[in-house]
């Protein structure tokens, strides 16, 4: 099974891209190919998204808008998604869009490269996409167990960055 992320932004290079294409083709079992998108925006676009498709009026770092419902935990068989299915054989599982403004912010926060932010966010929103939430303690347990799984197999880790 292949994993693409189709994006025209350069936030990641194309070699981080690849490796997360694997990483992220290891995580879930499909019989066709499955891509997501990959959009970035700046703090005025994300508020707006998040206004308008969440009622919530504020800069927030990724959102996801899934395509596919009830896929958490199971084999995806593309048979059951025809019109999901884009012109080159990949099923779409959804968009993720990120504001790297936020994404900066939250990296000095955090202590962490801006690159292992974007990695987080990336496959956070592709969890989101996947079926995965944190909104009761046991989904968070279970979606930051898959989040770490991906980011494990890059070799990123939640290493805060050396001042040296």
């Amino acid at each position: 099974m292949s994993f693409t992320i189709y994006t025209e932004d350069k936030l990641l290079s194309e070699k981080q891209l690849s490796a997360l294409e694997v990483a992220l083709a290891g995580v879930v079992c499909s019989d066709v190919p499955l891509a997501i998108e990959l959009l970035r925006v700046d703090e005025v676009e994300i508020r707006r998204l998040n206004r308008e498709t969440r009622n919530i009026d504020r800069v927030t770092d990724v959102l996801s808008y899934p395509t596919l419902e009830d896929i958490k935990g199971k084999a995806i068989e593309g048979a059951a998604f025809p019109f999901d299915i884009d012109e080159a054989g990949n099923l779409l599982l959804g968009s993720v869009v990120i504001c790297e403004e936020r994404a900066r912010e939250q990296a000095a926060e955090y202590g962490h490269s801006y690159e292992r932010e974007l990695h987080y966010l990336l496959v956070h929103g592709v969890m989101h996409c996947l079926g995965y939430d944190h909104m009761e303690e046991a989904e968070k347990t279970e979606m930051r167990a898959m989040e770490e799984k991906v980011l494990s197999v890059l070799g990123i880790t939640r290493q805060p960055v050396s001042n040296e």
